[in-house]
């Protein structure tokens, strides 16, 4: 009997199918952001990261609730630090030197977003953390109970801004309730496939960023068995083939956290044999080689 040197994570075919005409969406962590870059290499039309990267299951629920709304972010959303205009709501990526250019690079992918939510098929959803942070003193136009009271991103504010807490996962269920439920009636024909993120938070030590991570995968079982609309809402074990199957620290970068590009690709590969058929994977592969080779056209 010949010895089994790793586990074998099963996948096998997910009733979610990509096709290369589909609208896909992502929201999300960093990881949601490497798969989300590989999809539109490959010629899938993708609006990635809205809001840039989103690691709270809070924040990514406020996220798509905006995006349902066409809600606007407004100045009181922004706050000014070192230079800078931030929105609570997004990631640093959309600060800028003023509050009129934040405003327009938040709200111009906002409206875009929006309507590509409307049209999608696939709406791919990455979990990083329970941990949130929440502002305090809570400002009033933010004081309502509910995600609002959740920051997207610190924006390198000093610490006493902020109460930081772990979620639990009932208040996490009951969060993402009613948000599926607008999901649904806004896109009847929306698939849903929640992951999370292999990327490991380690300020709270290995064993705290374990508990995180299980909020967040008991959360998310805990979602699809109660709430799968015309079973359109899935999970794709993206944490459990890095974790459990991968499992070495040759498929994660220098720091020892994030996956490695060679790690990633094999998620994706994973991703691809479960949602794809033959045909769109392979013209998937034609337009990523396509692609790498006009980077390298050389200018003249």
């Amino acid at each position: 009997m010949s010895a089994r040197l790793f586990t074998q994570v099963e996948v096998g075919a997910m009733p979610v199918r990509f096709g290369l005409e589909d609208g896909i969406v992502t929201v999300g962590s960093c990881f949601a952001d490497a798969i989300g870059t590989r999809l539109e290499e490959g010629g899938f039309r993708v609006e990635r990261n809205p809001f840039g990267t989103l690691y709270n299951p809070a924040s990514v629920a406020s996220a798509l609730g905006r995006l349902i709304d066409d809600q606007e972010v407004t100045r009181e959303d922004l706050v000014e630090h070192e230079g800078l205009w931030h929105s609570w709501h997004h990631h640093g990526s959309f600060s800028r030197p003023t509050a009129e250019e934040a405003l327009a690079a938040c709200n111009g992918r906002i409206h875009q977003a929006h309507s590509a939510l409307k049209e999608a098929r696939v709406l791919m959803l990455t979990f990083g953390t329970a941990w949130v942070y929440s502002l305090t003193p809570q400002p009033p136009h933010l004081s309502s109970e509910g995600e609002r009271t959740v920051v997207a991103n610190c924006h390198k504010l000093p610490p006493q801004r902020f109460e930081r807490r772990r979620m639990e996962v009932e208040e996490i269920v009951a969060l993402w309730q009613p948000l599926l439920e607008r999901l649904h009636a806004f896109n009847p024909e929306l698939s849903i496939l929640f992951t999370v993120s292999p990327i490991r938070h380690m300020a709270d030590g290995a064993h705290g960023n374990q508990l995180s991570k299980a909020t967040l995968l008991l959360a998310v079982d805990k979602i699809i068995s109660t709430f799968n609309f015309q079973h359109s809402i899935h999970y794709f074990p993206a944490y459990e083939i890095v974790l459990d199957e991968l499992r070495d620290y040759r498929f994660y970068g220098p720091d020892l956290t994030h996956p490695s590009t060679l790690a990633e690709d094999i998620v994706y590969e994973r991703l691809q044999q479960a949602t794809m058929t033959p045909a769109t994977t392979q013209q998937a592969h034609n337009n990523s080689k396509q692609m790498r080779r006009l980077r390298h056209i050389p200018l003249r």
